[in-house]
């Protein structure tokens, strides 16, 4: 065979080499691989030294010349309405705390949780603050006295927030004056016999702040382990109440350490977040990132999609933190900052296929890289991308990484009926073909679960659950996600959907069981039957409760109803719509099933006789909704 001239030979090896490099995924493969290695190397000399508690990094940044000064947290400043061009943000800056002002702070709150609160080593301490400098300063002081944080949802009221509390046996609750009202005299009362509630108002902070700094002996913090609790995180499960994640200092050393090496995240990087600190997207892969890199946080208090661009230009981010409804906010809000900042990447999870082309280009993203992964599991997937090749995906594993790590986790087959994996005849469960969904589960050491999954604190069945044994063989054991997953023939993982009852609106999981729990206990309903509906242009599930009324649905009812969810849940857990049935489809064992109200939506062609309902935002109660109001929303002309 005749060889190729030069000229024709030399582009033929690039578009090869391209080609072989895109079909085998080696660049995306072998960056994480050796981030991963680094994530490991670093955990190991961490448990070798006795430095797994994540309060020595802070101290290591902070007495060190180079990095002492430079700013750990950036609070952004305050963006005028009146704001319209980039022009009109010179001379506003954020606040800069530094690495060593945040330490020095942080032995201030030490010595008052100590003093005053008699916080010691292993004692649990509940936070319920808002995005702010002073949850950094209680978490890193609660750890500097060999203690752990639970991290409280700021959403919770009533009985969730009392359930929370008192499930993390916290010996002190510190609760944030912005939301002191979820201290209701009937909180105050339930909680006073066996834990300490405190509001951090200006006056108990200025208490603080005049203290001398405390930093308890080493062997206070000595002696933790990998798989030691850190942290609580509370997270909805597919029933009941919130179940308090435990977060292993494993999770703080590996994760922080593996996925910024992924990143490329550099000293100098600015990472902008507006994700609540009680979430692990914030606290796990914000925080924690930075603290490892010795970057800056650019903490902002709350998401605005009118002034977020603004706000990251004059805090001068670079990289941004996301959820996929946060970049839908975004993209349909207009705005004169689109290009105006520096933002080079954005890190998140959640962003959609019909969002992700439209968000990278608008605002000149240059490389967008989504994550899947849960509070408690085991492991998770990565994916980065600059081009449109990753649209959609979460995760993607290449020959390299199928190879080395391929037996670390797997797709199986998912039997729709009963919710469970499908098991065979030999009762085993069986992976599923390129392309097929199934259930998405990692593996674990069945000698030594606790190494990578330690569960749910105090609630033993509630971490069982999420245990699978005999899946491919005798005696293994693998972690249940509980989420459908598919890979395709390039090794692209997309989510597909949530097994159960347990679907996903403002980037908070909503439990059905818990929904309808707190809505039966209205005096106008009868029967419920929660579960979550797809709506076009917007990102997970919205909140639908088919209900039979003891009484006519008139306005005051529908206000009554309305009021009463109010007052009963979280925000983001009030349903969305109501659908008064007459009556309810239940299975042999008496049931109610979902799956064709679910199927149904709340498509009024395809709700029979069954009256609809909605709560608009400003609503005061469930108003009639119709065709119009459907048309409204498939047309995009409502955001809810």
């Amino acid at each position: 065979m005749a060889a190729l001239p030069l000229t024709l030979a030399a582009p033929a090896a690039v578009a090869s080499l391209a080609y072989l490099r895109a079909k085998t995924s080696w660049p995306n493969d072998y960056a994480f691989l050796k981030a991963t290695v680094v994530g490991g190397r670093y955990a190991k000399n961490c448990v070798k030294n006795d430095r797994v508690n994540r309060f020595y990094e802070l101290e290591k940044h902070a007495l060190d010349a180079k990095t002492r000064d430079r700013s750990f947290l950036a609070v952004p400043p305050h963006i005028p309405k009146d704001v319209s061009s980039p022009a009109d943000l010179k001379g506003l800056q954020a606040t800069e705390l530094s690495y060593k002002h945040v330490y020095e702070t942080v032995l201030k709150f030490a010595a008052w949780l100590k003093q005053e609160h008699g916080v010691n080593k292993g004692d649990m301490v509940a936070i319920d603050l808002t995005n702010k400098p002073q949850f950094i300063y209680l978490w890193f002081a609660i750890w500097s006295l060999g203690a752990k944080a639970a991290f409280i949802n700021t959403n919770l009221r009533g009985k969730a927030l009392l359930h929370c509390v008192k499930a993390c046996e916290a010996k002190l609750f510190i609760v944030d004056p912005a939301i002191k009202d979820a201290l209701t005299d009937e909180v105050r009362q339930e909680l006073q016999d066996s834990v300490v509630s405190v509001v951090l108002d200006e006056v108990i902070e200025g208490r603080i702040v005049a203290l001398q700094g405390l930093r308890v002996p080493d062997t206070e913090r000595g002696g933790q382990q990998m798989w030691d609790t850190a942290v609580l995180i509370f997270t909805s499960g597919t029933t009941g109440l919130p179940k308090p994640a435990v977060v292993a200092w494993r999770k703080f050393l590996l994760s922080p350490k593996t996925v910024g090496s992924w990143l490329g995240i550099k000293s100098t990087d600015r990472y902008y977040t507006a994700m609540p600190l009680y979430h692990s997207s914030a606290s796990l892969l914000n925080i924690s990132i930075v603290l490892h890199v010795g970057a800056t946080s650019i903490l902002s208090h709350h998401f605005s999609p009118k002034t977020f661009f603004a706000s990251a230009t004059a805090s001068q981010a670079t990289m941004m933190q996301y959820i996929g409804e946060m970049c839908r906010y975004l993209l349909s809000t207009p705005s004169p900052f689109d290009q105006s900042h520096t933002i080079r990447m954005a890190f998140g999870n959640g962003l959609r296929p019909d969002v992700w082309l439209g968000f990278k280009e608008r605002f000149n993203i240059l490389e967008i890289a989504e994550f899947y992964a849960a509070t408690e599991a085991p492991g998770g997937s990565f994916i980065k991308s600059k081009n449109n090749f990753g649209l959609g995906a979460v995760g993607r594993a290449g020959t390299a990484i199928s190879t080395l790590l391929g037996r670390q986790t797997a797709i199986v087959k998912h039997d729709v009926e009963s919710g469970e994996p499908y098991r065979n005849s030999a009762n085993f469960c069986e992976r599923v073909s390129p392309g097929e969904a199934g259930e998405f589960i990692n593996a674990m050491d069945p000698n030594n679960i606790k190494e990578s999954f330690l569960g749910y604190y105090g609630n033993q069945k509630a971490s069982n659950s999420k245990i699978m044994r005999d899946v491919f063989k005798k005696g293994d054991a693998w972690y249940r996600t509980g989420d459908l997953l598919r890979k395709d023939s390039e090794g692209r993982l997309f989510f597909v959907d949530r097994i159960g009852d347990t679907y996903r609106w403002k980037s908070e999981n909503v439990s059905t069981n818990e929904v309808a729990e707190a809505l039966s206990t209205s005096p106008h309903v009868d029967e419920i039957n929660v579960y979550g509906v797809a709506l076009p242009n917007h990102d997970g599930r919205a909140g639908c409760a088919a209900v039979m009324l003891k009484s006519t649905p008139s306005p005051q009812v529908l206000k009554e109803v309305a009021a009463h969810a109010r007052e009963k849940m979280p925000r983001f857990a009030v349903p969305l719509f109501l659908r008064v049935v007459k009556e309810f489809e239940v299975t042999g064992t008496s049931k109610y099933t979902k799956h064709g109200l679910r199927e149904q939506g709340v498509d009024p062609s395809k709700t029979g006789e069954d009256a609809l309902y909605w709560l608009p935002v400003g609503a005061e109660a469930y108003e009639e909704f119709g065709k119009r109001d459907w048309e409204n929303i498939v047309g995009g002309g409502v955001k809810l």
